[in-house]
């Protein structure tokens, strides 16, 4: 699962980045064109933790998520108001991303001292990807009139235009599971899932989200967080034992990572299920919806192939009572096909034959 982080120059996506992954990315600009930091983070899952405390396995595997920072765009426009064309280099690998972050900057600029503003930042991207969206659109309508056979696409990308027109992201235009697919090549990014960050300065740390952005997220169907991505970053390099004290002085009950990172994952409609064992205590990343037999590829393919039955216990009730006999005993155990959905917290074992 990888998720883009996107925005205007000096908006403090590095800077965020870094506070996210833990890394020390080179923070005011990026010296290699088309360079992408890259960094992995565990998501947090007490599931694991008290699973691994039972069963104290040789391995503790937790979901992850991949965060790529992307380059701004070299200026901030002919008026100075806001975000130039994101470049094609960038664009491309944005394309390559399951969802995307804007981080926009809710303090005043440090280069020019501009007062923050951003909603005019939230609709300049909002248009960015309106736009690059379109050209794709375009250039293959422009093809299209040269094939016969293609009426069903055509007629979908017409329906896509016409909403890209009227400024309307492809998220928030109703497709069935056939057109969903048949666009997927594409990588429109105005279909990518997005969460908005406002970073903000030290002393606005405690501050709610602003009315005019709360607004502006509301119209669009989006997720919003606020947090400071220095104070963030400042948090993520410190010793374990160090942070609490930190986060302490600040008046903070928690860093803003976890909450960030759990936001991205719900972003994504994603869940948890759960495989134990004294080898090894998992939890694999799947797609809200996704059935048993699926599930079971993603360990392995040979699973998936040779699948028989899912044996499947909730978390909650395997914690309630206390190991998977008891569960049995209070059926609480369950056998399950192919086609049963899997549920978030479900800890599985799966039967096969290859």
């Amino acid at each position: 699962m990888k998720v883009g982080i996107a925005g205007f120059p000096r908006s403090g996506k590095t800077t965020v980045f870094n506070a996210l992954t833990g890394q020390h990315a080179e923070v005011g600009g990026f010296t290699e064109p088309g360079k992408v930091h890259l960094g992995v983070i565990k998501v947090p899952d007490p599931r694991v933790d008290r699973l691994s405390g039972i069963f104290n396995p040789r391995k503790t595997t937790y979901a992850e998520i991949i965060f790529a920072d992307f380059p701004a765009p070299h200026s901030t426009g002919a008026d100075g108001q806001g975000g130039s064309a994101l470049d094609t280099v960038t664009l491309t690998q944005m394309r390559e991303t399951d969802a995307l972050v804007q981080v926009v900057r809710g303090f005043a600029d440090e280069v020019t001292g501009e007062s923050p503003n951003p909603v005019r930042d939230l609709t300049n991207f909002k248009s960015e990807l309106l736009l690059a969206d379109l050209v794709l659109i375009e250039k293959r309508l422009d093809r299209l009139k040269k094939e016969t056979g293609k009426e069903y696409e055509r007629a979908l990308l017409e329906r896509c235009k016409q909403a890209l027109d009227e400024e309307r992201p492809l998220r928030q235009l109703p497709l069935t599971t056939e057109e969903v697919a048949a666009i997927a090549g594409f990588g429109f990014l105005s279909r990518r899932p997005l969460m908005v960050v406002l970073n903000v300065g030290e002393s606005q740390v405690h501050d709610p989200m602003p009315a005019a952005v709360e607004d502006w997220l509301r119209a669009e169907a989006l997720e919003g967080l606020l947090l400071s991505g220095k104070i963030e970053m400042e948090i993520a390099g410190l010793e374990p034992e160090d942070r609490q004290a930190f986060l302490d002085d600040l008046g903070l009950q928690a860093a803003a990572r976890d909450r960030f990172v759990t936001a991205a994952y719900r972003l994504l409609d994603q869940i948890s299920f759960l495989t134990t064992g004294e080898d090894e205590v998992r939890a694999w990343t799947i797609r809200r919806g996704t059935t048993a037999v699926k599930a079971a590829g993603k360990i392995h393919s040979d699973i998936e192939r040779g699948f028989i039955r899912a044996e499947v216990v909730h978390y909650e009730d395997f914690v309630r009572h206390g190991s998977e006999a008891k569960c049995r005993e209070a059926g609480k155990f369950r056998l399950e096909g192919k086609e049963y959905l899997v549920q978030d917290g479900d800890i599985i074992h799966f039967r096969f034959n290859v």
